[in-house]
Order: C-alpha cells, then sequence, then structure tokens
C-alpha cells in the first residue's frame, strides 16, 4: 500500500515549496472536493483495485456491482488526482491503483 499526503489548496495560490516528506504530493481545492474524492467508497474502491487488481473495467465492474460508465466517470476523476492510472491496452482498461492510504494535513 503506497501512502499519499494530501493537501488543500486554492487553485489560483501559490504551490507551497516542499520542505519535509510529510508535504502534500496531491492537491485538492477545497474540503469538499477532498471528502468527494476520498469518500469512504471511492477509497474502499481504490483498496479493492489493489488487492484484486482486475484486469478491465469489466473486470472491476463485476467485483463491485457498479456500472462501467459509472466506474469510469469515477477512475477518470480520480486519476486526474494522481490516485489511479488506466492503463490501455488494444481491447482494455486495466486500473492500477496509485494510493491506498492517506494522510491529510489542513493548515
Amino acid at each position: 500500500m503506497k501512502r499519499c499526503v494530501v493537501g488543500i489548496r486554492r487553485p489560483d495560490a501559490p504551490k507551497p515549496a516542499a520542505t519535509s516528506s510529510d508535504a502534500p504530493t496531491v492537491w485538492f481545492p477545497s474540503m469538499p472536493t477532498l471528502a468527494a474524492v476520498l469518500s469512504e467508497d471511492n477509497r474502499a474502491l481504490l483498496r479493492l483495485i489493489h488487492d484484486q487488481r482486475p484486469p478491465s473495467l469489466t473486470a472491476l465492474a463485476e467485483l463491485t456491482g457498479r456500472q462501467v460508465p459509472n466506474l469510469s466517470r469515477t477512475l477518470r476523476m480520480m486519476e486526474s488526482y494522481g490516485l489511479v492510472t488506466l492503463k490501455k491496452s488494444a481491447r482494455e482498461i486495466a486500473p492500477v491503483a496509485l494510493a491506498t492510504s492517506f494522510k491529510i494535513l489542513i493548515d
């Protein structure tokens, strides 16, 4: 499991210099956005992806009982924050969890 340090910063605010190992590597624009992205369901989804390593979105849909379009939207949003990567092959898209544990720093 990889730990990810997250912080909250307005999009127009300058990015603070990384001064320690606890410096955020993922930034969210607001607390509500952080809460939505790192909801209990989404953290469970990241753990499932990490543990089961589904080879495709279809396989992940079968594991979760969710529809592929719903998963695709969620995973694209998580990918934009650097929490997952979507490995594309000729016929499939395999999700890979990049972070499953989080430390949240609030200034």
